[in-house]
Order: C-alpha cells, then structure tokens, then sequence
C-alpha cells in the first residue's frame, strides 16, 4: 500500500490550493490501483537501477499513478530486478507499464501473444498502446486495447507520431479518443516524446502550439480523459494553469515529481497564485 506522508503541517502550508485530495488504493482481481481525483501523472523511467528505484517510491509514490518503464526498456534488465521493480511500485498502488514502443516492436515481430503472456507473467498491471513508430489499422488498436482489458491490465493509449515536426490533428484525435475508451482504455496520450520538443502541439523550441491546442479543445471540450506529455517544466507550468491542478501529465522525469506536486498545490512560485486564490478572502497577518 501506499506510504503515508508526514501530517504535522497546516493544510495552508501542505496544500495551500486546498484541492490535492487524497488518493486511496483498491484491489482489482489482485491489482492493487490507485484512485485519485487529483490529476493523474505518469512517470518514464529510462533505466532506474534498484538503488535509484528505491528512492523514488520512498520519496514520491504518493504523488505518482504511472510509472512508464520507457520505449524497449523492459527486457533489458534481469528478470530478478524487473520483477522487484514492478512489485515495489504495485505495493504502492502505482500501475506499471512497459513502453508502447515496445508491444509496437511486438506487432512487428509478430509475436502479440508472447508480448502479453511475457508480461502478465511478471507482474505488470498495466500497458500502452500506440502507434507512434509503426502504422496501426483501427481494429488491430481495438484488438489490443481489449485484449489488454481481458488480461485485467490497465490500458492507456497514446495518439501521434514520434517522428520530429509531426503534429496533432485535433479531429482525429477526438474520434480516436472516443473509439479508444469505448474499447477500455483508461486515458489516451497525446504524443511529445519524452524530450517535449517538435513533436506533437510543441514546436523545436518546445513552446505550445497554441493553434493546434485551441483546435484540440474545439473538438474535445472536456479533457478529463486525455494526459499531456509535458516532460519540460515551463509545458507543465502552461497545462496547470491551462486545465488547473487536476489535470493529466505524463513523461514526467523521476526526478521531478515532488517538483510537479508542488506546482500542483501552488508551493512554487510558478504556480503559486494557486495557493493565493484559496486564501484570498481571508486576512494576512504578517510577523515582525
């Protein structure tokens, strides 16, 4: 289960926005899941060793709901470290998932079975489906999100291409998201790559295209369901104050997390209107 934090701060101190609820765990068919109505962040993890691993759930699995073991990762490691990775992060209630590169590099190899079987078998309680690299018909996304679904693993899916200067096309990505979640996908990604950088709504200076993002919103109103790739701080500055504190971002560097959480609850100076808009009505005081 997840570990507690610290309550001997004022709530105006640990969370002066006043809208950072707790998260609680459940058991699904033997996943332990996170629920959360604080937005959700998902992490990459790009090759923590055991030691490194081990700091980032003491210090921060309060604050995280994915971590990404990123690309073709996973089966670079020993099974024994895999599975103590995966078991950690679960005993937390965080959901674990290998890249969506890597079941892309399993559609291409022909070898889906395996890709699940290989999976479920160490322990992972989740996965992402995406079309990044490779072309995806629609029934064949389908077929996986389902197929993830029926193995009880979370499923995430992500829209858009890796390769540098693509961009978002906001009308298919809202008949993907529809299509996706209808099948049982739990959130659909929007493509930044883990650099945040001329892909995407980024350009190659890593600014918001803001076009494209007006677009996006034009034909998706409600973005509860999606989660921005905001691996750079000023792109998760931009979505918080965008969509507020609650809202999804993913690609999150492991060493950013308290970093994030921050923002979220308006303890940065990035945000920190966050915390002034909560205390607003009352009267400060201020010591001399």
């Amino acid at each position: 289960m997840k570990g507690s934090r610290c309550t001997a701060w004022p709530q105006e101190l640990s969370d002066p926005s006043g809208l950072r609820k707790e998260s609680t765990t459940i058991t699904d068919n033997g996943n332990v899941l996170q629920v959360t109505d604080r937005g959700h962040t998902m992490v990459i993890d790009k090759g923590l060793g055991r030691n490194s691993f081990i700091d980032l759930i003491e210090t921060a699995s309060h604050y995280i709901d994915c971590v990404k073991l990123g690309f073709g990762t996973a089966p670079l490691y020993n099974d024994e470290l895999l599975t103590f990775k995966i078991n950690l992060a679960k005993k937390h209630g965080i959901i674990v998932i290998p890249g969506g590169t890597l079941l892309e590099a399993a559609v291409q190899q022909n070898v889906v079975p395996e890709f699940f079987n290989t999976i479920c078998n160490l322990g992972f309680n989740g996965i992402e489906v995406s079309d990044g690299t490779i072309e995806l018909s629609r029934w064949k996304r389908t077929e996986l999100i389902q197929e993830g679904r029926n193995r009880d693993l979370q499923v995430y899916t992500e829209y858009g291409k890796k390769l540098s200067g693509s961009i978002i096309d906001a009308e298919l990505l809202a008949r993907t998201l529809e299509i996706d979640l209808n099948a049982g996908a739990k959130l659909i990604t929007v493509e930044a790559r883990e650099s945040g950088v001329g892909v995407g709504i980024f350009d190659d200076k890593g600014e918001c295209r803001v076009d494209i993002l007006d677009a996006i919103l034009q034909f998706i109103p409600d973005t509860k369901q999606l989660m921005w790739e905001a691996p750079l701080k000023h792109q998760q500055v931009m979505f918080l104050r965008k969509f507020g504190s609650d809202v999804n971002l993913g690609n999150i560097p492991t060493s950013e997390i308290l970093a994030l959480e921050t923002m979220r609850r308006g303890l940065r100076q990035d945000t920190f209107e966050f915390g002034v808009k909560a205390s607003q009505d009352k009267e400060f005081v201020y010591m001399i």
